[in-house]
């Protein structure tokens, strides 16, 4: 192989992995949320009952986990518990118990046990994102898992989630979820 050969081949594999890198890096913009309707209101939309049903799909598509989850929200100012309990289709069953502060801007933070660090997330028009690193047990072992989620409120009643999980930037799966507030 010739020398130009070599540095057109290298030229287009730089290329490749620059085009790559930079599309991994594109995400959505919250701000292009501002005007949907109904508006957000994270405190007061996570404060009673809400049931969740959700999926997790593997990165060829393949849906290999199917859960419920029963939620109870409470706040105080600006302060909020969400309680967790997942029961999986094999039976088995999780519970988190995230603690949220809702900050300026429509900004939020918190924490939970199994979360390293602090989660941070964002409220605009009908959408929010939250970003936080899940301590993830799977056969024994725990991994470390980067979770970006998106929710979207349908209405007053109904909120979808879809998050995507990440491990040194690779695309592990997705977890999708719909909300619904229980009347009391």
């Amino acid at each position: 192989m010739n020398l130009l050969h070599r540095s057109r081949r290298l030229l287009a594999l730089l290329t490749l992995g620059l085009t790559l890198a930079l599309a991994g890096c594109a995400s959505q913009d919250i701000r292009q949320y501002a005007d949907e309707k109904p508006a957000l209101d994270l405190a007061q939309y996570f404060n009673g009952k809400i049931m969740a049903h959700g999926i997790f799909q593997d990165r060829s598509g393949q849906v290999v986990r199917r859960f419920v989850v029963e939620m109870d929200g409470q706040w105080n100012g600006n302060q909020g518990v969400l309680d967790e309990w997942f029961t999986y289709s094999d039976g088995t069953r999780e519970r988190r118990i995230w603690r949220l502060t809702r900050h300026a801007d429509g900004r939020y933070s918190g924490t939970a046990d199994d979360v390293v660090g602090e989660a941070q997330g964002q409220t605009v028009g009908n959408a929010f994102f939250w970003s936080y690193v899940l301590r993830l047990p799977v056969d024994g072992k725990v991994y470390e898992v980067k979770f970006d989620d998106w929710m979207y409120l349908v209405d007053d009643k109904v909120m979808l989630n879809r998050a995507t999980m990440s491990k040194f930037g690779i695309r592990l799966g997705e977890v999708t979820l719909a909300f619904t507030k229980v009347d009391p």
